[in-house]
């Protein structure tokens, strides 16, 4: 991509040191937070790429960004990653556009045009993945049927070839006080003769492979069987506080090994 079409369209090359950077502040921030991230399936993202790559997911969280940029880059450290943000939210917060998100106009023609502009860019760079949540909007996870805007349809419309997975994303309770945050990649879809297609032929098939990854995921969550997903990273654990320096210390003065873990009280 030019340096003349990353000014117009507000596309800018993520910088490897502050995404570093930014990494350790999130393994800090989301491990205040959650007990763990944990991926089912991730030997997905090997499989074989046909064009560029766009991965698409639900939308259930204000947690969604921040989740895809760890998960991108244990699975796909050397790619370049972008997304779209609102511009109104962008422009507030600039950092992020050196993480690799572009601005788009929420809800109005000219930002249909942008995201096409800037999606199109992105797709035609080498060594660049799109991640998009096409419902356009933060839906809970038990929503059926599946309804995409027509974003990411016009996108496919437009290539001659790509590759696209669909990750499913939930963030429930298990055993611990804090929550999980649990991610399943779906089989990957390969495509051709994109360019002659209309955008609304890629609704049903689009739809039924991530409603596939939800359907999958929710029966690992339900599970509640970790050994099941690979962690990303163990967050908090235990209740916290005094209560927990106290029982660190009285396991130590026992002579036995502390564990936090609400569910270590049922292990043999």
């Amino acid at each position: 991509m030019s340096e003349r079409k990353k000014a117009a369209s507000g596309v800018m090359k993520p910088s490897k040191r502050l995404l570093a950077l930014f990494d350790l502040y999130l393994r800090w921030y989301i491990g205040r937070h959650f007990h763990g991230l944990r991926v089912a399936h991730g030997e997905r993202f090997l499989c074989e790429v046909q064009g560029p790559t766009i991965i698409y997911l639900n939308h259930p969280s204000w947690w969604d960004p921040l989740t895809c940029m760890m998960v991108a880059r244990r699975f796909l450290p050397n790619a370049n990653h972008y997304g779209p943000m609102d511009e109104a939210a962008l422009k507030r917060y600039r950092f992020f556009g050196k993480l690799g998100l572009f601005p788009v106009e929420l809800s109005t023609t000219r930002g249909a045009m942008q995201f096409l502009r800037s999606a199109t860019e992105i797709v035609s760079t080498p060594n660049s993945v799109l991640w998009l949540t096409p419902q356009g909007c933060f839906a809970d996870v038990r929503l059926v049927p599946l309804t995409f805007k027509d974003g990411l349809g016009a996108l496919l419309s437009r290539l001659p070839e790509a590759t696209l997975l669909p990750l499913a994303i939930e963030y429930v309770f298990w055993d611990e006080r804090l929550p999980e945050i649990l991610v399943n990649v779906g089989s990957s879809i390969c495509i051709s003769g994109g360019g002659n297609t209309r955008t609304e032929d890629w609704s049903d098939p689009l739809t039924a492979a991530l409603s596939a990854a939800q359907h999958e995921l929710a029966e690992l969550a339900m599970s509640r069987d970790a050994s099941r997903f690979e962690a990303l990273l163990d967050g908090g654990a235990g209740i916290g506080g005094v209560y927990n320096l106290w029982q660190r210390l009285r396991s130590g003065l026992r002579g036995e090994q502390y564990r936090p873990e609400h569910g270590s009280i049922h292990r043999p």
